[in-house]
């Protein structure tokens, strides 16, 4: 890869990690499902019109969008509203490289063998040692509710996979249209329209910045920067910096809002970090080297493996 390329791979993550911090701040302006429910809205327009038509069959683009946005989102903005932090959310995500490859298995017929299944129980192990240390210290809710946003995660892969969209952007703000309605359906629901209302008019510039964040620089520009970079790169290559994504979240989170990282969490983070890489990278590597003259170009064309070429 390029310098500069390296760079903004470098950037995206780093733009990704810190995402997991303004959230916690939207949070603290809006309701989670009605804030999940803006980002989408915000993400959608006005890109929507500047995109073209969708690119893939529009059942796909609903399934993602439900899965991915309404039930991944949804989950983890609860999560994080009910005292999950935003570092340790920013890496048991990562959790959903495992998730991906369980689902893969029961609905591709994917094998899971060798140092697939050693990374899968290395990152299992990180996440039953980042729960022992949230049970001790937070919220037990709020880290089930982040690992089950994991798990939505591995679903939604699992259905890009299918979907096998051409156009990473193109796909994605046509999936943010999706989850508008009905998260804000979910937040009339269960927040209720006088919390809704409240959190409207009082909306000011922190509560705005954070929604522009969320919306356009990490989903905007963040996927369509990595997408750029897929085109260009073959997959194997790309995909490892996605693994910077909890070091900057954990580290912005501390920076920014003074949470504490406890050697169980290092240690819970080193676990998921390495059994997230030989999960995922694992399969990225003997994917290129049994590739044909041109495959990696279809590889490319096809957005990449998962679970890198999702959102954040």
């Amino acid at each position: 890869m390029r310098p500069v390329h390296i760079l903004l791979a470098v950037l995206v993550a780093a733009v990704w990690g810190v995402n997991f911090v303004v959230i916690d701040v939207g949070l603290g302006h809006f309701p989670p499902l009605l804030f999940s429910a803006l980002r989408f809205l915000v993400a959608a327009l006005p890109a929507v019109f500047f995109v073209g038509r969708p690119k893939v069959a529009r059942k796909w683009i609903v399934a993602v969008g439900l899965v991915l946005g309404v039930a991944k989102f949804g989950l983890l903005f609860i999560g994080m509203s009910r005292g999950m932090p935003a570092g340790l959310s920013s890496l048991v995500l990562q959790v959903q490289a495992v998730f991906t490859a369980v689902v893969a298995m029961a609905v591709l017929g994917e094998r899971l063998r060798g140092v697939r299944l050693l990374g899968m129980g290395v990152a299992l192990a990180g996440i039953v040692v980042a729960g022992v240390d949230e049970g001790t210290s937070g919220p037990l809710l709020g880290f089930s509710l982040t690992v089950a946003a994991a798990a939505c995660w591995g679903v939604a892969n699992v259905l890009t996979r299918k979907a096998a969209p051409p156009d990473a952007l193109n796909f994605m703000v046509w999936v943010s249209v999706v989850p508008v309605l009905p998260l804000l359906a979910l937040s009339l629901l269960f927040e209720g329209p006088r919390r809704d209302a409240e959190a409207l008019a009082g909306f000011d510039w922190s509560g705005a910045g954070a929604l522009v964040y969320v919306a356009w620089i990490s989903t905007v520009f963040g996927f369509g920067a990595w997408g750029m970079l897929l085109r260009r790169y073959p997959a194997s290559s790309v995909a490892p910096f996605s693994l910077l994504v909890p070091v900057f979240g954990m580290t912005s989170a501390a920076l920014f809002l003074g949470e504490a990282v406890t050697p169980l969490r290092w240690c819970a983070g080193a676990l998921l970090v390495g059994g997230v890489a030989l999960t995922s990278l694992s399969r990225s590597v003997g994917a290129a080297t049994r590739e044909t003259p041109g495959a990696g170009e279809r590889e490319r064309e096809r957005g990449g493996p998962l679970p890198a070429r999702l959102a954040r």
